[in-house]
C-alpha cells in the first residue's frame, strides 16, 4: 500500500485504530492455499516500505524487513511447487494470523488523521510491534524447516531471522518519546485551564508533518470517529480508559486548527459537502434532533404536548404518570395531557434510519452516544473549547475580513454535531458578532458561513433565546429576503424554522410582516432543499392560528399547490401537504385551497402519494374541505368512484389518526349519497374538531 492509498482509509474504516481483528485460517485449509494467502499478505506488508511513517519509523522498518525475508522463503515454496507437509500447517497458520495483525498495525501507522493519536499512544504501539515480532519468532521456532525442501541459503536466512526475532527489542524511539511526553504535558496544562503553549504545539505538529488546515482537520475527523466508536463500546473497560484521552486530543487538535492554521484550505469536494450539509436542513438533519429531551434516546413514537414540545411517547407518559403537570423542557404548565402523534417527525426519523442503515431497535445505543456530547469528555477538552470559543469571538469582533470568515466557518464545523461545543460557543458570545457579520460583509462565502453557523447554534436549547435577545431576527430576515446567494437565503429559512420551533417565539416571528412572504418567495424560487427549508419553517409558523391568515394572504396556498403539481420529491410533497392540512382546518384556508383548483390534485394524490403519511394528509385536507365548505366539495368527492376504495384502504393500513379521518370522511360521503340533501353545510356534515397534523 502506498502513502496515497491511506488517504481514503479514514472514510472507509470498519474498525478502531490499533484494534487488530485478525482471524485464524480455518482448520481444513490446504497447505497450498495457505502459502498463496501468506505470499499475498506478505507482499501487501512489504509495500509499506516506501510509505511515510510519522512515528514508529524504526519499528515499522524492522517489521517490514522481517516479513520481506519470510517472503523469500514463501516465494521459493510457491515458485518451485515444493511439497508442503501437513505438519507445517499449524505454524504457518499462526504466522498468517500474526501477519494479519502486522498489516493492520502498519495500516494504522500510515493512516492520515491518526498521527497525533499514535504519537500519544506511542508506548502502546511500540509494545504491539514487540509482541508481534515475538509471535513471528515463535511461529518460526515451531516450523519444521527440515521437512520443507528449500535451498540452504533460504533455510539459513529463516533460521537467522528466528534468532533475531527472539532477541529483537522494538523500543520507544527517543524522538517519539520526547514528543509524546510533550503532548501529555500540554494536555495536563489544559486540564488545569492553562492555555496551550503555541510554540510547543507547533513543534509537535511540525514533527508529525501536519502542514495544512486540511491535514489538521483530518486528525479531528478521525478523533471524532474514534470518540463515537468509543461510546458504542462503552461497556468495554479498555475502551473506557481511552475515552478521556480521545476527548482531550480532540480538543487539542480543534484548538490547533482554529488558532495555529490561519489559512483556510478546503477542497472543492469538501466545500460542496459542507454546503450541501447546511442547505439540506431537513434531509441531512443531525441525529440529535431526533432525541427525546427526557431519555436522550432516538424517538420511536414522537408525540407533541400542548406547549409544542415533542417527546417520545413512552418517556412523556412515564413523566405524566409520575404526577408531573409541567412541560419537562420549557417548564410551562400543560393545559391538558393530550399527546398528538408527530407523524412528520416520525417519518423523518424512519427515513434517516433507512438512509443510514440504522435499525430503530439499535438506535438507542447510538443516541446515547450522541447524548455523550452534552459533556466534554475530559477537562482538557472542556478548557480547549473555552479557549477556542473565546478566540473565535475575538476574531469575529476584531479580525480582518478573512479572519472573520474563517471564524464563522470554524463555528459552523464545531457546532455541527457536538452539543457541548454549541453550548460553549453560545456562552462565550459568538452569536452577536455572527449576527453583525451577516450584514457587514459583501462576500457570499462569509455570509453563508455566518448564517450556517447561526443555524447550527439555533439548534441548541439556548440558541433561539440568545438570537432573539440579540435582536437577531432582523438580520436573519434580511438574509432570507436579500441574501448574497440562494444558499444563504435557504439556510436563513432553516434558521427561522429552529427559531419558530420555540413556542414563545413562533408568534413573534410570525407577526413580522416580512417573514412569511419571504418564505413563500423561497418556496417559489428555491432549490428542492431550499423549498423544504421554507415549507417546514412555514409549517412551524402556521401552528399559531393568527399566522395562518398572514400565510394565506402571502399566497402560500398557490405556492404549495404549485410545488405539488411540479415536484417529484416525495418528502417535499409530503411537507407541502402537511401545511395545507393545517390551513384547511379553518374556513379561510379551505376556501383558498378550493380557489387554487387543488381539489382534484389532492384527490389524485390520495392515490398516487408514495408515502403513507402523504395519503394521510390528503385525507385530512379533504375532510376539512368537506366540513368547512360543504356540499360543493362533498358532491365532487361522492361522484369520484376512486375515493371510497382509497379511504377504505387508509382505514385499514393507516395510523389510528389517519383511520379516524378516513372513517369520518367515509361517513360524510355515505350520508351525502343517501340523503342528497341540498342544505348540506352546517346540517348534514358534523363539525369535526381541528386536529394538528403532527
Amino acid at each position: 500500500m502506498n502513502h496515497n492509498n491511506s488517504n481514503n482509509l479514514i472514510h472507509q474504516r470498519d474498525r478502531r485504530v490499533l484494534s487488530l481483528p485478525a482471524v485464524h485460517p480455518c482448520e481444513g485449509i490446504s497447505p497450498n492455499t495457505l502459502i498463496s494467502s501468506l505470499v499475498t499478505l506478505s507482499q501487501n506488508i512489504c509495500n509499506y516500505q516506501h510509505s511515510f511513517f510519522a512515528t514508529q519509523r524504526r519499528n515499522a522498518r524492522e517489521a517490514i524487513r522481517q516479513v520481506s525475508i519470510i517472503l523469500f522463503f514463501l516465494l521459493e515454496i510457491q515458485e518451485r511447487s515444493l511439497p508442503i507437509p501437513q505438519s507445517t500447517v499449524l505454524s504457518l497458520s499462526e504466522l498468517h494470523f500474526t501477519f494479519q495483525k502486522i498489516h493492520f498495525l502498519l495500516q494504522d501507522c500510515v493512516l492520515q488523521g491518526a498521527r497525533l493519536l499514535l504519537l500519544a499512544k506511542s508506548n502502546h504501539v511500540a509494545s504491539l510491534f514487540q509482541s508481534l515480532v515475538r509471535a513471528v519468532a515463535t511461529s518460526l521456532d515451531v516450523l519444521p524447516l527440515h521437512e520443507i525442501e528449500v535451498s540452504g541459503e533460504v533455510r539459513e536466512l529463516v533460521e537467522l531471522l528466528a534468532k533475531q526475532a527472539r532477541k529483537a527489542k522494538m523500543e520507544h524511539e527517543p524522538k517519539d518519546e520526547h514528543m509524546s511526553k510533550s503532548v501529555h504535558s500540554i494536555l495536563k496544562q489544559l486540564e488545569k485551564g492553562i492555555e496551550v503553549d503555541k510554540n510547543a504545539l507547533k513543534e509537535i505538529i511540525e514533527y508529525l508533518e501536519i502542514k495544512t488546515w486540511n491535514e489538521c482537520n483530518r486528525e479531528i475527523n478521525l478523533l471524532e470517529e474514534e470518540v463515537a466508536l468509543e461510546c458504542s463500546n462503552c461497556n468495554e473497560r479498555e475502551h473506557e480508559r481511552d475515552a478521556p484521552l480521545l476527548s482531550s486530543l480532540l480538543g487539542l487538535m480543534s484548538y490547533c486548527r482554529v488558532v495555529i492554521f490561519e489559512t483556510l484550505e478546503i477542497s472543492n469536494n469538501r466545500e460542496k459537502s459542507e454546503t450541501r450539509m447546511s442547505t439540506e436542513m431537513m434531509t441531512s438533519v443531525n441525529p440529535e434532533d431526533f432525541r427525546c429531551p427526557i431519555s436522550l434516546e432516538m424517538m420511536t413514537d414522537p408525540v407533541t404536548v400542548t406547549t409544542g414540545q415533542t417527546y417520545d411517547r413512552a418517556s412523556i407518559k412515564k413523566w405524566l404518570k409520575a404526577g408531573n403537570t409541567i412541560c419537562p423542557k420549557t417548564g410551562e404548565n400543560l393545559s391538558n395531557t393530550e399527546l398528538v402523534p408527530n407523524t412528520t417527525l416520525k417519518r423523518l426519523i424512519q427515513q434517516f434510519c433507512n438512509d443510514n442503515g440504522i435499525s430503530l431497535s439499535k438506535s438507542t445505543n447510538r443516541n446515547r452516544d450522541l447524548a455523550n456530547t452534552i459533556l466534554p469528555g475530559s477537562a482538557a477538552n472542556a478548557h480547549a473549547m473555552q479557549f477556542v470559543s473565546w478566540f473565535l469571538t475575538r476574531m469575529l469582533a476584531f479580525g480582518t475580513d478573512k479572519q472573520k470568515s474563517k471564524a464563522a466557518y470554524e463555528i459552523r464545523l464545531l457546532a455541527r454535531s457536538n452539543l457541548f461545543n454549541r453550548a460553549c460557543l453560545i456562552q462565550l458570545g459568538t452569536i452577536p458578532p455572527l449576527l453583525d457579520l451577516l450584514l457587514c460583509t459583501d462576500e457570499k462565502s462569509t455570509q453563508e458561513n455566518a448564517i450556517s453557523a447561526l443555524m447550527k447554534l439555533s439548534k441548541h436549547a439556548t440558541g433561539p433565546q440568545h438570537i432573539m435577545d440579540s435582536n437577531g431576527l432582523k438580520p436573519i430576515l434580511t438574509v432570507l429576503k436579500k441574501g448574497l446567494s440562494l444558499e444563504a437565503r435557504q439556510v436563513a429559512a432553516a434558521t427561522v424554522f429552529y427559531l419558530s420551533s420555540v413556542r414563545e417565539y413562533r408568534k413573534v416571528v410570525g407577526e413580522n410582516p416580512e417573514v412569511v412572504p419571504s418564505l413563500v418567495e423561497l418556496v417559489n424560487e428555491g432549490t428542492t432543499c431550499g423549498k423544504r427549508n421554507a415549507v417546514v419553517a412555514i409549517y412551524g409558523l402556521v401552528l399559531v392560528p393568527r399566522n395562518q391568515k398572514r400565510a394565506i394572504e402571502a399566497g402560500v396556498v398557490h405556492a404549495l399547490v404549485g410545488v405539488l403539481g411540479s415536484s417529484e420529491k416525495d418528502e417535499l410533497v409530503t411537507e407541502c401537504l402537511a401545511v395545507l392540512a393545517v390551513l384547511a382546518e379553518n374556513v379561510e384556508g379551505a376556501n383558498a385551497i378550493l380557489r387554487a383548483s387543488a381539489l382534484s390534485l389532492i384527490t389524485a394524490m390520495l392515490q398516487t402519494a408514495s408515502l403513507r403519511v402523504g395519503k394521510e394528509h390528503c385525507a385530512s385536507i379533504l375532510l376539512s374541505l368537506c366540513v368547512n365548505i360543504g356540499a360543493e366539495v362533498v358532491a365532487v368527492l361522492a361522484k369520484d368512484p376512486s375515493v371510497m376504495p382509497l379511504l377504505y384502504s387508509l382505514l385499514t393500513e393507516g395510523t389510528s389518526h389517519a383511520a379516524k379521518k378516513a372513517r369520518f370522511l367515509i361517513k360524510v360521503l355515505q350520508d351525502f349519497s343517501e340523503t342528497r340533501a341540498s342544505g348540506f353545510k352546517g346540517s348534514s356534515v358534523p363539525q369535526e374538531p381541528s386536529l394538528p397534523v403532527w
